[in-house]
């Protein structure tokens, strides 16, 4: 969960899953942000609680686009960060990592590309954890 203060007097509350997409053989960000009286938001109001360097990421960037889909283990419908070009962007991210590098950087890099593009904000201190726990 992620509180965002998106104005003086409104408080977002988001919650992100990560699923293995096992279509696209990638993980997959889903997400969906809620008003204070638990309101489901709209596309329209989470792009204006996003930072500006995300806004500019979705706007331009070929491989990361919001979609609404049925989530596939609560079968209600969330955002999500759609999958189609993860696999390349992961590719050139990782290249010149080696097989085991690779395996355990995966996680980190995707999910420090994918929460960028969504705003979401993720801890120095967690990759370090995470790197520490894989080795």
């Amino acid at each position: 969960k992620y509180l965002v203060q998106s104005s003086r007097d409104n408080v977002h509350l988001y919650d992100f899953h990560i699923v293995y997409s096992f279509s696209y053989k990638v993980p997959v960000l889903y997400f969906q942000g809620l008003q204070a009286g638990g309101q489901l938001l709209t596309l329209d109001e989470i792009k204006k609680d996003l930072p500006p360097h995300s806004l500019q990421l979705l706007n331009e960037s070929k491989w990361t686009f919001i979609t609404r889909e049925e989530h596939p283990h609560l079968s209600r419908p969330w955002f999500t960060l759609h999958p189609c070009g993860t696999s390349d962007w992961m590719k050139l991210l990782l290249h010149k990592l080696g097989d085991k590098d690779r395996s355990l950087q995966y996680l980190p890099a995707w999910l420090s590309v994918a929460g960028q593009a969504v705003g979401l904000k993720i801890p120095l201190k967690l990759y370090y954890l995470f790197k520490a726990t894989c080795l």
